[in-house]
């Protein structure tokens, strides 16, 4: 796999986590003396990634004074929202920073993927996006994806108490025309602040190709106090 770059969504609030933590960007929520993006830089550079955009906005100068411009050899550059954009702004501001797919994480979330794994399988389907899924079992928090031959994604659930299915990981091949696809779908410019989820993945299902793929890996989303804890413990291993 060339080396393709990451784009990490890091304009969290946390809100939710504010019993927990202090008034920071939730990816620099402590996780075992480090801030969680660390472990999500970590897991980049051993995928074999060289280039980062962090998309940044609520106090972001604490994730630059941290990071700075390189970080375990990746070398970083920063889309900051100078307001919120949504998912899909932030996404489309880091995009264009970059001339060529990428993949896109959260950066309050951990999901192990294989990147190569998954970028062969954006190529072989012919994607406009691929998706990392994950199986869950007993959860009412997330929503769930349903997908149908050759992996196309056929519909997004919402949340809803489930004893299993596949819910979307955040972890995403997006290719280097998504953007303008869908504005030539439109037939008019996107807004400056929109979401990916709602104005992109569920908007345009049927004219974009969306395809889903199972990865089996260590999956934690921070945005919890519960899960928040739970990674204290789950990151000491």
């Amino acid at each position: 796999m060339r080396s393709i770059p990451a784009i990490v969504l890091a304009g969290g609030l946390g809100t939710r986590l504010r019993s927990v933590i202090s008034d920071m960007p939730k990816p620099m929520a402590p996780v075992c003396e480090h801030p969680f993006l660390h472990f999500i830089f970590e897991y980049l550079q051993k995928q074999g990634v060289s280039q980062v955009i962090l998309s940044v906005g609520y106090k972001w100068d604490m994730i630059r004074d941290y990071f700075g411009e390189k970080y375990m050899g990746i070398s970083i550059r920063y889309a900051v929202e100078e307001e919120p954009l949504g998912t899909g702004g932030g996404i489309r501001q880091a995009m264009a920073m970059i001339d060529s797919d990428a993949f896109v994480l959260n950066g309050d979330t951990f999901f192990d993927v294989d990147f190569g794994e998954l970028y062969d399988f954006f190529q072989l389907r012919k994607a406009d996006i691929a998706l990392a899924l994950r199986r869950m079992h007993r959860f009412d928090r997330y929503g769930t994806v349903e997908v149908g031959n050759q992996d196309r994604v056929l519909q997004f659930h919402e949340k809803a108490y489930r004893n299993e299915g596949l819910i979307n990981g955040g972890v995403y091949v997006l290719s280097k025309d998504i953007f303008r696809n869908v504005e030539e779908i439109e037939e008019h410019s996107l807004p400056q602040k929109f979401s990916f989820e709602k104005d992109i993945l569920e908007k345009h299902l049927v004219s974009l190709h969306y395809h889903g793929h199972e990865f089996k890996g260590y999956f934690i989303d921070i945005g919890i106090p519960e899960d928040y804890n739970k990674a204290q413990e789950d990151f000491k291993a």
